[in-house]
């Protein structure tokens, strides 16, 4: 860990699912199971890639939750991001069907114009890329957290996101530059998304962002 300014942290290689989150993660599956948690809402069950050469956000949290998918409950580690910038975005999934694999690719802010994003949300099991965090803070409890869009807190006040333990870990920052940024996620989504220079494309065969 390197200090860099005043405020600020440097984190080479930062995994997103810290010793903490996991731990978590594994309390709401048994909170779950126990019917003490409403989980946050029902995705495909379906994983993806999400890889970028850069993204810079304000307003950024991370706690520990749970998708209901169609394969079963999934421990995830949620970041939320109030305003996002990304350069040259990839999203890749490869679909089994009875013909063969179906791969679909996605890429935008390659060009001059970059990816934005408000209110951006990604669950995740797995994340690598070289992190800055500026004014971070590591073990709030996540109905403390006061950074980001923020989870669900009584009468909705902030946030679109559930199914998290009450009081349980949390980190929260001012802002956050990530660069080279490789990540799996059972979900994403935002408030708004401009794309600019969007290309999708679909082909048999395995997708990936290798050449991002």
């Amino acid at each position: 860990m390197e200090s860099e300014t005043r405020g600020g942290t440097r984190w080479r290689r930062f995994a997103v699912v810290m010793v903490p989150s996991v731990a978590a993660t594994a309390a709401i599956g048994v909170a779950v199971a126990q019917g003490a948690l409403a989980a946050s809402f029902s995705v495909s069950g379906q994983q993806f890639e999400v890889a970028a050469k850069r993204l810079e956000g304000t307003g950024f949290v991370q706690y520990g939750a749970n998708d209901v998918t169609k394969a079963g409950n999934k421990p995830v580690a949620v970041v939320g991001i109030n305003n996002a910038e990304i350069t040259k975005l990839c999203q890749a999934v490869t679909i089994p069907t009875p013909f063969g694999k179906v791969s679909m690719k996605l890429k935008a802010g390659g060009g001059k114009d970059k990816v934005k994003a408000t209110k951006l949300y990604i669950d995740a099991d797995d994340m690598t890329a070289d992190a800055v965090f500026t004014n971070v803070d590591i073990g709030v409890a996540v109905d403390s957290t006061t950074q980001g869009p923020g989870p669900v807190k009584p009468g909705g006040e902030r946030g679109e996101r559930g199914g998290y333990v009450p009081g349980s870990f949390a980190q929260q920052a001012e802002s956050v530059v990530f660069t080279d940024v490789s990540q799996r996620a059972w979900a994403t989504s935002a408030g708004s998304f401009t794309l600019p220079g969007l290309k999708m494309g679909v082909s048999m065969g395995d997708a990936d962002c290798k050449d991002n």
